[in-house]
């Protein structure tokens, strides 16, 4: 009998499908393992092979990841090249996990923000509007400008502010601009922006955590100022 593969999966099954139509976050850790072997055995398919080597390792990531390509090459349809790609596998989750978080500072506060923020917007002769994206423990994603404008302005589209912040999957986002009058004193109109981007925000799970204003050297929370 020829290997069982993801092929032979109803379509609705196949873990690549799977993961290209829902995000990797969909798939079990046995699914996630088998796209990287691709085939089990003429016994039982590649999702099966994992499910049963993970059964094996009591469902345990590290266990798996501290097993010998010997150990790995006992289970039918494992030979070296897959059993060296699941310890490889293994190895980047482990780096990941242990990757210092010095690289993605915690944005836990209006000055954190700022100190992070402040030359980017600081000294620009025009409005510019940008967003902080932060993941579920307030650490850094990513900080994105969303629009450059006059003097006095900038187009800030709380379409696009969320867009990003759904593309990056972050559950909290700050928002800044910048005044080049100097002043952070705050405007309605960034009273109403505000207030506009945290209703928009709620309907779709995000958080507001902030909207600073930055002048020089100084900057306007709406957090501090219990305007959130």
């Amino acid at each position: 009998m020829p290997k069982l593969s993801l092929k032979d999966l109803n379509e609705a099954d196949r873990p690549r499908e799977k993961l290209a139509s829902l995000g990797a976050e969909a798939l079990s850790s046995a699914e996630l393992m088998a796209i990287l072997i691709g085939s089990g055995s003429d016994e039982e398919t590649a999702v099966g092979l994992s499910q049963r080597i993970l059964a094996d390792c009591h469902d345990s990531l590290r266990r798996m990841g501290e097993m010998s390509i010997q150990e790995l090459c006992e289970y039918k349809g494992i030979g070296p090249a897959k059993a060296i790609t699941i310890l490889a596998s293994c190895e980047l989750g482990r780096r990941r996990a242990n990757e210092s978080a010095a690289g993605r500072p915690r944005m836990n506060s209006a000055q954190e923000i700022y100190k992070h923020t402040r030359s980017l917007l600081e000294g620009k002769p025009t409005e510019e509007f940008w967003v902080v994206l932060m993941n579920q423990n307030l650490r850094l994603l990513d900080t994105v400008c969303i629009s450059k404008g006059g003097i006095t302005s900038t187009v800030a589209d709380v379409r696009l502010i969320l867009r990003e912040a759904l593309l990056r999957k972050a559950p909290n986002i700050a928002v800044l601009h910048n005044h080049p009058s100097g002043n952070p004193k705050p405007s309605r109109i960034d009273d109403a922006l505000t207030e506009r981007i945290r209703a928009a925000a709620d309907t779709m799970d995000i958080k507001l955590i902030d909207h600073i204003v930055v002048g020089d050297n100084e900057y306007y929370s709406y957090q501090e100022s219990g305007k959130l």
